[in-house]
């Protein structure tokens, strides 16, 4: 459970194009919370490398990039949020196969997944945080007050990313990301670097049958359910209202 003196976090973890970005966005903006695209900040790493001719496996290299550089990440009423780096607005950009399999080798190196991993935490703030990711409930927030897993068929995910990526433009066949998928998959759960498994407290649902919104009615009902059980001192289960954090400590 989340410490009295920390804002409270909700993770959504799971594999690509689970939906669980659309989904924690969505939850993110009903309860008034930040909102965090882990996969977004890889992505935006793997683009700043590109355009500063870095190879993707040089980790110290690109950890140096990364301590000069600004994330920010935005739930947006769209499939994608809003990511910007050093004040450009870097959301569609980001969003290409050739950065999305750039992004996927960044993940394995350890230098930024490290450097990474500071620049996530630093976005948990009040009054809340719903992070969506891969290792957000097992590594970054294992003290998250509800923690869900979000999986569906891959054929049913490459037909989700393909009608994303075609309605923002990019250049994409089935066939392609389906293989792209399954590829990542694959690393996801096998490499040796916080690999992509449910932690042991959250909730799994598969979302292959699912519409969008049944799953962030079922999620958002869970996150209140959790947080009317918990006692988080001056935590709003919604609204934006910064409470004080040293409320009611001794």
């Amino acid at each position: 459970m989340s410490a009295p003196d920390k804002p409270p976090v909700v993770t959504v973890d799971g594999p690509v194009s689970s939906g669980k970005g659309t989904v924690s966005q969505r939850v993110a903006l009903q309860l008034g919370w930040h909102y965090l695209d882990s996969g977004a900040l890889y992505r935006a790493v793997a683009l700043l490398a590109r355009r500063a001719g870095v190879d993707a496996g040089a980790g110290r290299r690109l950890a140096g990039l990364m301590a000069d550089a600004e994330f920010i990440c935005q739930a947006d009423d769209s499939n994608w949020a809003r990511v910007t780096l050093n004040g450009e607005d870097i959301s569609d950009a980001i969003r290409g196969e050739a950065v999305s399999l750039a992004a996927a080798r960044l993940s394995a190196v350890p230098a930024v997944r490290l450097a990474l991993r500071r620049v996530q935490a630093a976005q948990r703030r009040w009054p809340g945080l719903v992070a969506d990711g891969r290792d957000m409930g097992t590594v970054l927030f294992p003290d998250a007050v509800a923690k869900f897993f979000l999986t569906a068929d891959p054929l049913v995910r490459a037909g989700r990313r393909h009608r994303q990526l075609i309605a923002k433009g990019h250049r994409a066949t089935l066939a392609d990301i389906v293989r792209d998928i399954e590829e990542r998959d694959e690393q996801d759960r096998n490499r040796p670097l916080s690999p992509l498994v449910p932690a042991g407290d959250a909730v799994t649902i598969d979302s292959s049958g699912l519409g969008i919104d049944q799953v962030v009615a079922m999620v958002a009902a869970a996150v209140k359910s959790a947080m009317a059980a918990t006692a988080v001192a001056g935590s709003p289960v919604a609204g934006t209202a910064t409470p004080n954090p040293l409320k009611n400590k001794k």
